[in-house]
């Protein structure tokens, strides 16, 4: 899939647990891992605006686009 989650680039930066996050964007820790897994087909906007809130970030530093050959 071209589209990379960095997820878990972003929690690393700002030293916080996947529990942790899950509990300040109020999303539960199966749907976060998901997420964070790159598993996930599809992203609320509102759950990308939290995200981006608790991390101190822009949308772009979690999600990645890759040119496929």
């Amino acid at each position: 899939m071209p589209i990379i989650v960095n997820l878990d680039v972003m929690m690393a930066k700002r030293k916080m647990s996947l529990n942790e996050l899950s509990e300040k964007v109020n999303l539960t820790l199966s749907n976060l891992s998901i997420l964070k897994t790159g598993k996930a087909k599809a992203v609320r906007f509102s759950t990308l605006e939290a995200i981006c809130k608790v991390l101190d970030c822009q949308p772009g530093d979690i999600l990645e686009y890759r040119m496929g050959k």
